[in-house]
């Protein structure tokens, strides 16, 4: 058996975007079905982390085709220019007003085309039962949607965030006219898909008013996290924050309680570091001055993943950080998964009410703080620290097996091989 999968995130590129099709790949021949990858070539990705083409399994065929991308004139540097900012991307409201109004559904839509054309004739010389398409960026299920029409083949489209109601997407400003045409192309994907996976049970729901199929396999984690090596923790009370952090994660009552709590304990204040590995908006460098806390913040940028996970397993506590936006519910970051490998406690400011919630509480890894319950998180601060004092701060998170990337892998195989039979 064999799948077409069609995904803009591959590597070389870095960030979360590029975990879940690279792990599935990985073990779906485990379960009899060969992938076959078609992906951009020599793109300029925002983020890139070469070490990850060190996971691509050997004999697995990539297919690669050239891409114009606007994002390379209008957004980012060119390619030998260092590459930041991409959390600040929306800062600019008039390339955010181009983005949202001009390329629809994103400036990926160039690639649409010339795709259609080349897999096409690869369809035509090749048996492939099941195409696979992963969006965001979500042109690569018009891909997928076209060549479903042109060919008596299956279709699985794989939603990683939702589209209409993706949480950055009211910094675009949209038209009447774009998100007209938005909500069209995701219906239109939505009914003729003859399935779609999504990562939470909340975004299901989302998706079920549209679709009659819709199956849910959360990220996940993978061996690589799981380093037999005892790794030092921090001497300092670390709370680390690792990965993408955007302006509408900005955790502003954490900075806020903490100004306070550095007032009342000066041993605290001797203790306390606070991390932030990634790229990191501006807007919440401006909030941790404001609180005077820059002297106590570390910025280390952009990491490779093997280093992301060192940080992860010598942090004494692992914060996380939901965007506080509507319809946050069924939003689980691809890092909450490592996060709970850690065996560190995992601080998450967001919406009580949620999956993310539920999973903190099944696998006992941590707690879920709403955004303006100062008096909540200085609870759980100070209790924190103090097993941090006695030398006693550990979880031992339960139930964690099921997101193994290979095990997640097993559910996509039996989904796959259901709609075809």
């Amino acid at each position: 058996m064999k799948v077409l999968i069609i995904t803009y995130y591959w590597p070389p590129a870095g960030g979360s975007g590029v975990q879940r099709w690279l792990k599935f790949v990985k073990y779906l021949q485990d379960f009899d079905i060969e992938p076959i990858v078609y992906t951009v070539d020599n793109e300029n990705y925002p983020k890139e982390d070469a070490s990850l083409i060190n996971e691509i399994p050997k004999g697995i065929t990539v297919l690669k085709q050239p891409i114009w991308n606007p994002q390379n004139i209008f957004f980012w540097k060119k390619k030998n220019q260092k590459k930041e900012g991409v959390s600040n991307l929306s800062n600019n409201k008039i390339l955010s007003f181009i983005r949202g109004n001009v390329f629809i559904p994103d400036p990926k839509i160039f690639w649409v085309k010339p795709s259609v054309k080349f897999l096409q004739h690869f369809l035509l010389e090749n048996n492939i039962d099941v195409i696979i398409s992963s969006g965001p960026p979500h042109s690569m299920h018009l891909i997928a949607q076209k060549l479903r029409a042109k060919n008596n083949i299956k279709w699985i489209a794989d939603f990683r965030d939702p589209w209409t109601d993706l949480y950055y997407t009211k910094d675009f400003n949209q038209g009447k006219f774009a998100l007209k045409k938005n909500i069209k192309l995701e219906k239109e994907v939505l009914n003729n898909a003859d399935c779609i996976l999504t990562v939470s049970n909340s975004l299901k729901k989302a998706f079920e008013k549209n679709s009659t199929n819709v199956k849910v396999i959360t990220n996940g984690f993978d061996d690589e996290v799981l380093l037999e090596k005892s790794i030092a923790l921090d001497n300092k009370f670390t709370i680390s924050y690792i990965g993408l952090l955007p302006k509408q994660s900005n955790p502003k009552v954490l900075f806020k309680v903490l100004q306070k709590l550095l007032k009342e304990n000066e041993e605290l204040k001797n203790d306390l570091q606070l991390n932030f590995i990634g790229d990191i908006s501006e807007g919440v460098k401006n909030e941790i001055q404001k609180y005077n806390l820059e002297i106590l913040s570390d910025f280390k940028g952009y990491v490779s993943h093997q280093e992301a996970i060192l940080y992860q397993k010598k942090s004494q506590v692992l914060l996380l950080l939901i965007p506080n936006v509507p319809n946050n519910e069924g939003i689980l970051t691809g890092k909450l998964f490592e996060y709970l490998t850690a065996k560190r406690p995992i601080l998450a400011i967001g919406n009580e009410n949620s999956d993310l919630s539920k999973i903190l509480k099944d696998t006992n890894a941590g707690i879920v703080v709403n955004y303006e319950n100062e008096k909540k998180l200085t609870t759980e601060i100070l209790r924190l620290y103090e097993k941090y004092k006695s030398g006693k701060l550990e979880v031992n998170p339960e139930n964690i097996q099921q997101y193994h990337r290979k095990e997640l892998t097993r559910k996509l195989a039996k989904i796959i091989k259901k709609i075809i039979t």
